[in-house]
């Protein structure tokens, strides 16, 4: 249902118990409502987030938009809402907070929501970030498999900027282990699927990234 029909329930809602006296429709209203504020709380905690990104400023009222989503998804049976939301919460934990021990939790949680609906979009970026959080750990074998399955999701769904992004993470993954081989090769096709679909955002990460693998001495 759009938005519009959900906004014009609830007033039928309201109407209809005011002035008619059928407070039955009370907790159908609360539905609509939440329906309505649910993606609203997480539109408005993504924006939080990249704006954090690019002044890292932190703002908490990030994390208590992801939260409450959380919580109005789980109230209306939506599993790939909820999985979305607590993906998010996952990530105030380890990269507005850089703890990525609290925000793992949340991440597998996400993981298995989004497994159950066959949400590949959000089981991408689930396992992307339990990856980033393994690397962090020295688990590198973990984070291999973790960050390959995130890039052939992202390509299973046509995803073809987070293919690229994942395609980066890859390569500093390979470049943290000493296959700096494996690194550029990742960064390669990382910059001809950005290219593709002018992932513009993603060509700079990719420059970067040749800057800082190619300045890095082997690890071993």
């Amino acid at each position: 249902m759009r938005e519009q029909d959900w906004i014009e329930r609830a007033q039928e809602d309201f109407e209809a118990a005011m002035f008619g006296g059928d407070t039955s429709v009370l907790d159908r209203s609360d539905d609509a409502l939440d329906a309505i504020e649910a993606p609203l709380s997480m539109a408005r905690g993504k924006i939080l987030h990249v704006r954090f990104l690019n002044d890292r400023e932190e703002n908490s009222q990030e994390l208590t938009l992801f939260e409450r989503a959380a919580e109005l998804y789980r109230r209306l049976a939506n599993a790939s809402g909820e999985a979305d939301a607590l993906f998010w919460i996952g990530c105030w934990h380890q990269v507005v907070k850089g703890d990525g021990a609290a925000g793992s939790p949340y991440f597998e949680r996400s993981y298995a929501l989004a497994k159950s609906v066959d949400d590949r979009m959000t089981m991408s970026y689930a396992i992307r970030h339990l990856g980033f959080a393994d690397k962090d750990a020295g688990r590198f074998d973990q984070a291999r498999d973790r960050l390959t399955e995130s890039v052939a999701l992202r390509r299973e769904i046509g995803f073809k900027p987070g293919e690229a992004a994942g395609l980066v993470a890859l390569a500093y993954l390979s470049a943290e282990t000493g296959d700096r081989s494996a690194a550029l090769h990742h960064l390669d096709e990382a910059q001809s699927v950005a290219e593709a679909c002018g992932a513009k955002a993603v060509l700079g990460w990719i420059a970067q990234a040749h800057t800082n693998i190619r300045a890095e001495r082997p690890t071993r």
